[in-house]
C-alpha cells in the first residue's frame, strides 16, 4: 500500500452511527402502524439516494426532510413540518462508533484526518464535535454543491487539499457512495464492512476491515 498524505473518510455509518431507522420510527410512532418496516426503510433507502444524485443539488436538511416527507406520502402517512425538523436536529446529535476516536487518535500522528460528507456544514458540526477527535478538514457536500458519488464532489476534495490523487488513501463504508466512485478517481480505498455484506471483488482492488480498530496497523502507526 502506498503511504498516503491524507485519510480521508465518510462520516456517516464510517465514523458515525447513524441510527436513521431507529429515530424515523420514534418520530412517526403508531403511524408506522400496520406497515411493513423492512419494505418502508428499504424505500425509504433508495429514495434518499435517489435525489442526491439524480436531481439538481439541495440542502442536506432538505433531502432528509424533503424524502421523508415523499416516503410517508408514498405509504399513506400524514406528514407533519415538526416530522423533518426533528430528523434534522437529531442528525447533528450522532456520534462516533466506540471503535473511532482511539483510532483517529494513533492517525493523526502521522496523517491529515479529512472528512468528506454528504452533509451540510452545521450539521456535521455536531457530529465533529461528538469524535472527540481533531480532524483537519471537514468537506461537506454543501461547500462542494454536489453529493457523493459524484466526480464533482471527489474533485473538489482533490482542489481544496491541493494534492494528487495518489496522496489519498480513502476509507469508507458506503459502498455506492464511497468506494465504487473512488475506483472511478484512482484513489486507494478500505472498505470499512461494519454489517458484514459479501466483498464485491469486481469493484477491486481494495482492502476491507470490519471497522476503525484495524485501520492504524494496517498504516503502520
Amino acid at each position: 500500500m502506498v503511504v498516503p498524505r491524507f485519510v480521508t473518510f465518510d462520516c456517516y455509518d464510517t465514523l458515525v452511527e447513524f441510527p436513521i431507522e431507529r429515530v424515523t420510527a420514534e418520530i412517526l410512532g403508531s403511524r408506522l402502524a400496520g406497515i411493513d418496516s423492512d419494505e418502508f426503510f428499504a424505500a425509504y433507502e433508495r429514495l434518499r439516494y435517489d435525489t442526491t444524485t439524480n436531481e439538481p443539488y439541495q440542502p442536506y436538511r432538505d433531502v432528509l426532510s424533503g424524502t421523508l416527507a415523499g416516503i410517508m406520502g408514498q405509504y399513506g402517512i400524514p406528514y407533519r413540518d415538526e416530522d423533518g425538523a426533528a430528523l434534522v436536529a437529531a442528525v447533528s446529535m450522532w456520534g462516533p462508533y466506540p471503535d473511532v476516536p482511539p483510532a483517529l487518535e494513533r492517525l493523526r500522528a502521522r496523517y491529515q484526518l479529512v472528512i468528506i460528507s454528504n452533509s451540510d456544514d452545521d450539521i456535521i458540526a455536531g457530529n465533529v464535535a461528538r469524535i472527540g477527535v481533531p480532524i483537519d478538514h471537514v468537506l461537506t457536500a454543501q461547500q462542494a454543491g454536489a453529493y457523493k458519488p459524484s466526480e464533482v464532489a471527489f474533485d473538489y476534495v482533490l482542489r481544496t487539499l491541493g494534492c494528487d490523487k495518489e496522496e489519498i488513501l480513502h476509507v469508507a463504508q458506503g459502498f455506492e457512495y464511497d468506494i465504487i466512485p473512488a475506483i472511478r478517481m484512482g484513489w486507494e480505498r478500505v472498505w470499512i464492512n461494519r454489517y458484514g455484506k459479501p466483498s464485491d471483488t469486481s469493484y477491486g482492488p481494495y482492502r476491507e476491515l470490519p471497522d476503525l480498530s484495524g485501520l492504524p496497523d494496517l498504516l503502520g502507526v
